[in-house]
């Protein structure tokens, strides 16, 4: 079977001009796709709400356990609702801008990545941006509410790099799992059929950091914290924050790292999906 390359949008440009038509092809095919559910718009009110009120059972688990304890991992409720609501939020944000990128193992094995590939625009950004979902907005609504619930229970001394430190949580987190996604989306080159993997590390790991890293073993703090840094969304910045320390011995600075942490992820994840569509080969249907 014949081999199939990616072709240069609109001809051989430098990278800040694949990266412009990246993003306009993104804007592009996002924008009809909220056309389309706009013109439904009671529908979209529906779904939103499902959205926020099926993600908020995790909330709610969370309040059924605090029913029978005082405390969680030696972190109270408002602590762990701070943890809750930036990892929700960063997730959230992922999810909306890219969380398409799942889809890609069925393109592999359907064929339909084909037609992608003769389109003058990059196939990231047109995988991105397929079936953009604008009730996802739901996820990162019921996080935004669990924040604020935790940011006017909780007695924090603030300064100034403790506000900072909230919005890079959910920026830096939300590029953090927007690289999962992406390099997700690369191994399904490989393996096709690894939508559930992807999703171990996506969703497993947005629900790992809505609890204290307390209740985890030091192995697996030591995997998310330096093989497949999800510690950096919100648990090492989160406790900054919190005044607690760090179950493993790390320095402090890390907890100001996330920003450095997203760009190498996000430029590992990058590398990983140029390998894997380049190794990708047409089902030939």
């Amino acid at each position: 079977m014949a081999r199939v390359t990616e072709e240069e949008p609109f001809g051989a440009y430098g990278p800040y001009s694949r990266l412009r038509d990246g993003l306009r092809a993104y804007r592009m095919i996002a924008a009809m796709w909220i056309r389309s559910t706009m013109a439904y718009r009671a529908s979209f009110v529906m779904t939103a709400f499902g959205n926020f009120a099926a993600t908020a059972f995790d909330f709610v688990a969370i309040l059924l356990m605090f029913s029978q304890v005082d405390e969680l991992g030696g972190f109270t409720l408002s602590e762990i609702a701070l943890l809750y609501g930036t990892s929700a939020m960063a997730f959230g944000l992922a999810d909306l801008m890219i969380g398409s990128m799942d889809r890609l193992g069925r393109r592999v094995r359907d064929g339909t990545l084909d037609t992608l590939l003769v389109r003058p625009a990059p196939v990231l950004a047109q995988v991105a941006a397929d079936k953009f979902a604008l009730r996802r907005l739901g996820r990162i609504t019921q996080g935004a509410v669990i924040l604020g619930y935790a940011l006017t229970t909780l007695d924090i001394a603030w300064t100034p790099l403790k506000v900072l430190m909230l919005p890079m949580m959910v920026v830096s987190g939300g590029f953090i799992f927007g690289a999962v996604f992406v390099g997700g989306a690369a191994f399904q080159f490989v393996a096709q059929d690894a939508s559930e993997v992807q999703n171990a590390f996506t969703y497993g790991g947005a629900t790992l950091l809505q609890y204290p890293p307390a209740l985890f073993a030091k192995d697996l703090l030591r995997g998310v914290t330096f093989v497949l840094p999800l510690a950096f969304v919100n648990w090492l910045p989160g406790l900054y924050v919190l005044g607690r320390p760090y179950p493993l011995d790390v320095p402090h600075w890390l907890a100001f790292a996330p920003p450095l942490v997203a760009v190498a992820c996000c430029a590992l994840a990058g590398a990983a999906w140029r390998a894997g569509l380049r190794s990708y080969r047409s089902t030939g249907s």
